[in-house]
């Protein structure tokens, strides 16, 4: 393993400070939520017990995931957040030399440890011109007969875009007959703005879904995640990989996922109404914008609008004074591989009022360059 430490985690708002950050648009999920939102009965979480706990994870919160994900319980997998899922399924997967298919721009850690492995990588590249819609007979194109894998993720981190079931399901079809398999970050998936997608685990033992209560619920601090997987051979090997790297989960974290995981139905009305406001301010700050385009979203609470090309803007006076004069941070293009003029704007954490704020922060610190101030 070659690590590399990667921007999007050595730029972070927790590495930056967050006492530096005014208007915080760099999040990519909803706001986090304090303990007391978890309403856990004094009296008994102190006498939670501080063993070893089942090595799949906790049975109760299995049983959650499973219900909402067209599973069984034995299918799902905790782990130490989806990076730690990315992490599991990577490295039990690839050696170095292997292929693999991975969308780009991505999350991170889909690209990342595969390159630390020394992995041999295929990019499927997703254009602003083309809506980042996903081309299947491209990503066809890129299968060969070695390859172990193909990442994807839905809804997409760092744009919100889909794709449809028929795609998913064709994918599938896909990965099915050239032998190989998907890897799916379905992290947003409960966020996806008109019809959800099924887990693409659910649909096919060749397929993975990688999740969290990171994203949705707003709670990354407990650092749960999970996989999940119908193949019960390769199960044992995702397992065998969770327990040489650290056993079996944290006791506390995974009885605090439990009892987020209870409240879902109580919470998600919430979570959906906060994120279409949310979106609402966006797509009005977008109309019209003299300074910046996107592709529209359709999932998720992050966006990937950029600079209008047409402008002479130079990108790292931009940044300067977006977050020097005006407190405010957005994910750049550098933290996906892509321009500087793009960035992906995070609109679920921040309250409506910083939101509002922070957007017009954006527009001001593009013309201040244009102005020369």
């Amino acid at each position: 393993m070659k690590y590399v430490r990667m921007p999007i985690e050595a730029e972070s708002p927790e590495q930056v400070g967050y006492e530096r950050i005014r208007f915080n648009l760099c999040e990519s999920s909803m706001r986090d939520r304090p303990l007391s939102d978890l309403h856990l009965d004094p009296g008994e979480f102190p006498k939670l017990l501080l063993a070893y706990g089942d090595h799949m994870g906790h049975p109760g919160l299995r049983e959650r995931i499973a219900a909402v994900s067209g599973v069984a319980s034995d299918e799902v997998l905790v782990t130490a957040g989806a990076a730690g899922a990315l992490f599991i399924f990577a490295t039990s997967l690839l050696d170095r030399g292997d292929h693999l298919v991975v969308v780009r721009p991505n999350y991170a850690t889909n690209i990342e440890t595969p390159r630390a492995i020394e992995a041999d990588i295929s990019y499927l590249d997703l254009s602003f011109a083309e809506n980042y819609r996903l081309d299947l007979d491209k990503l066809a194109a890129l299968i060969r007969p070695n390859t172990k894998y193909v990442s994807l993720t839905c809804p997409h981190n760092p744009t919100g875009a889909m794709i449809s079931e028929t795609d998913l399901r064709a994918v599938i079809r896909m990965v099915e007959s050239k032998d190989c398999r998907l890897l799916f970050d379905e992290t947003y998936r409960e966020m996806a703005y008109e019809q959800m997608l099924p887990t693409a685990a659910s649909l096919s033992e060749r397929a993975v879904s990688v999740s969290t209560v990171s994203k949705t619920y707003g709670i990354p601090g407990i650092r749960v995640g999970w996989l999940l997987c119908r193949d019960r051979k390769l199960m044992q090997l995702l397992l065998s990989a969770k327990e040489q790297i650290g056993i079996c989960g944290s006791a506390v974290d995974e009885e605090l996922a439990y009892q987020a995981m209870l409240r879902r139905v109580e919470w998600m009305p919430w979570i959906h109404r906060r994120v279409r406001e949310a979106f609402h301010t966006v797509r009005c700050w977008m109309e019209g914008n003299p300074h910046f385009e996107w592709v529209e979203p359709q999932g998720s609470v992050v966006c990937f609008p950029r600079i209008r090309p047409a402008l002479t803007v130079e990108f790292d006076r931009f940044y300067q004074v977006l977050n020097g004069r005006y407190g405010t941070f957005v994910g750049p293009g550098h933290w996906f591989e892509q321009p500087r003029s793009q960035m992906r704007v995070g609109f679920g954490w921040p309250t409506p009022e910083e939101l509002a704020q922070g957007l017009q922060n954006l527009n001001q610190a593009v013309q201040d360059v244009l102005d020369g101030k």
